[in-house]
């Protein structure tokens, strides 16, 4: 496991007691709430069922959705896909939020072993959640009161459908920072309107599998540089779906209005990237600092553009405010991308193989992650907010969840990282019992560094099950590289 001795951030563990979680804290001049003391069974605010419409959703606990590497070449769910999501059952949370990212398109796959949406597909994917759901029923006896939704994604700029190591675009415009730092040569061409149109067919046939297969909602992806968070940003296209904010978000009033034509019934969600500040690279000192961007940075969203390093929720409250029209009322708040800029979306105390040094205490991540979503649910009160960030919160998970639902500015909170380790951690807390303190998730980030790696993703440090898997060798080997 990595050496947090040499890092200048302290470490979450070593803060045992409120006052010292309190004080450190303090000295980062974070403004987190949290519980002191945590109430579990029935007083337990994270407890309490949620009324969307006419779901009742039986507690605030939700697992996020994560990008798998451990499908069949043709998109099906292999036997680690299942296990994966059997644990999502087995977790205790009662929202399942899109459980996996799963493309529309072959050439929208985010790698060659993503689960894909395809008429070959809906029967494997039904069996996928019906999987989730018997693990849920063996475990708490019933899933009446359990949420389930598909996460619809293309990958866009970040498409790597036919080899890991090879990325093979679908982008917008021509964005200055990021072509230069994924090598895309400046006439390579955008998506045309006619092809944007055939992605929004793709989306809206996938939420008729989606619904057919028996999922209560879909979740249209809007956020980590993928193409519907490109989208968003994408000032500098012309035509249809580029420009003003109402050509940005036509890519998606047209999949609202196409799957509410021909899956009546399904609802929708939106995980949103709610800022994205400029891109980083590794540093001289190995740390994390801006790309170099002349003059206004109009690439961006839900950031300043005269200062991109500083978050700017104006066009993020004008685009929730189309989700409003839409009657959308499920919104999933994350930010960032894990590709340039990791440390805003997954704050970790140790990066993986490719990645950058946090240049600043994760903690600091994770807590602009909970106080921008604090703020998108006091503007509204009438969506089903579900917040991120909180894996990095460890042993004061639990007590900063509390308080955030129980003050109202939050519905749910998401787990995404930690349930790879510790899945079932939701029941825990739910019934009260102490945490299991050696499975949380401590960021060592070989989740990611296997991927990266060509590998499958899993926690290899803290699951015994990846721990003994014959690819955990080869991670080892591959951590071993030197960093460029």
């Amino acid at each position: 496991m990595p050496d947090a001795a040499s890092h200048p951030y302290g470490r979450i563990a070593s803060l045992k007691r409120a006052d010292e979680f309190a004080a450190y804290m303090a000295g980062l001049g974070l403004a987190l709430g949290f519980d002191r003391e945590l109430m579990g069974g029935e007083r337990s605010p994270l407890g309490r069922p949620y009324l969307l419409g006419q779901e009742r959703i039986g507690n605030r606990f939700c697992i996020l959705p994560m990008e798998g590497w451990d499908g069949t070449e043709d998109g099906r769910p292999s036997e680690l896909t299942f296990r994966r999501w059997r644990h999502f059952g087995e977790s205790g949370a009662k929202l399942i939020w899109g459980g996996e990212a799963v493309a529309v398109s072959h050439d929208g796959r985010a790698n060659p072993n993503q689960l894909l949406s395809g008429d070959h597909t809906r029967d494997s994917l039904e069996e996928l959640r019906r999987a989730l759901v018997s693990a849920h029923d063996e475990r708490f006896g019933s899933s009446a009161d359990l949420f389930i939704g598909l996460q619809l994604t293309h990958s866009g700029r970040f498409a790597r459908p036919n080899d890991k190591k090879r990325l093979e675009p679908r982008i917008l415009y021509h964005h200055p920072v990021l072509d230069r730092k994924f090598g895309i040569e400046p006439g390579s061409a955008c998506l045309t309107d006619g092809e944007i149109d055939k992605i929004i067919e793709d989306f809206v046939r996938a939420a008729v599998r989606a619904q057919a297969a028996g999922f209560a909602f879909v979740d249209v992806k809007h956020c980590h540089g993928y193409l519907g968070h490109e989208f968003l940003s994408a000032r500098r296209r012309a035509g249809r779906y580029g420009g003003s904010l109402e050509n940005r978000t036509r890519f998606l009033t047209e999949i609202v209005r196409g799957i509410r034509r021909d899956a009546p019934g399904l609802l929708i969600g939106i995980r949103l990237s709610a800022f994205d500040l400029i891109p980083f690279r590794m540093g001289s000192d190995r740390r994390g600092e801006p790309e170099e961007c002349a003059g206004l940075y109009d690439c961006g969203f839900g950031v300043d553009a005269a200062n991109p390093l500083r978050v700017d929720l104006t066009e993020t409250f004008q685009f929730l405010d189309v989700l409003d029209r839409l009657s959308i009322r499920l919104v999933c708040i994350t930010g960032g991308s894990p590709y340039y800029n990791p440390h805003i979306q997954r704050p970790a105390l140790f990066p993986p193989s490719d990645g950058y040094e946090p240049p600043e205490d994760p903690l600091a991540g994770a807590a602009r992650l909970i106080a921008v979503t604090s703020e998108i649910k006091a503007r509204y009160p009438q969506m089903a907010v579900v917040g991120t960030g909180y894996s990095y919160l460890q042993e004061w998970l639990p007590h900063v969840a509390q308080h955030y639902v129980r003050t109202g500015q939050v519905d749910f909170v998401g787990l995404g990282r930690v349930v790879l380790s510790y899945h079932d951690l939701p029941a825990d807390v739910l019934r009260g019992a102490p945490l299991q303190t050696r499975r949380l998730c401590r960021t060592f980030s070989d989740c990611t560094t296997g991927p990266r790696n060509g590998l499958v993703s899993g926690c290899y440090p803290l699951d015994p099950f990846y721990r003994g898997h014959p690819q955990a060798a080869l991670l080892k080997i591959a951590k071993q590289k030197p960093k460029s």
